[in-house]
């Protein structure tokens, strides 16, 4: 799976949590080569600052799992998938679950394996 977002890339809040744009800050597992600028792809948990959005949540840091990506990746069956734009959905940092009460558009099938609870509140699955 190809990660195209590095560190400072923003993302589309793509649920009701309250924020409308993040910023990657940090992504949770990377273990990379020094210096080498941590990257993220769809279904990995990155660390976000809330850069516009609702004034109870803006200039907080919070944690998102990543459901969209502009870059194409390919799945194991072949077949190639990309998005039109880069989307992440806020979850709670212990459990892991959305803390929006709906996602507004598409997500990738993988995120739906890897967590459950994402794909029970999204409106589709491609």
């Amino acid at each position: 799976m190809t990660r195209p977002l590095p560190l400072g890339a923003r993302l589309v809040c793509a649920d009701n949590s309250g924020a409308k744009e993040l910023a990657i800050i940090a992504v949770k597992g990377y273990h990379g080569r020094i210096r080498r600028l941590p990257r993220a792809g769809v279904g990995d948990v990155v660390i976000c600052s809330v850069k516009k959005g609702k004034e109870k949540v803006r200039h907080t840091v919070v944690h998102a799992v990543i459901v969209r990506q502009k870059k194409e990746y390919m799945r194991y069956d072949g077949t190639r998938v990309k998005f039109s734009d880069n989307a992440a959905v806020v979850v709670n940092p212990k459990t892991y679950e959305p803390t929006g009460t709906e996602v507004r558009s598409v997500i990738a099938k993988e995120v739906v394996e890897r967590f459950t609870v994402i794909g029970k509140i999204a409106s589709m699955v491609l």
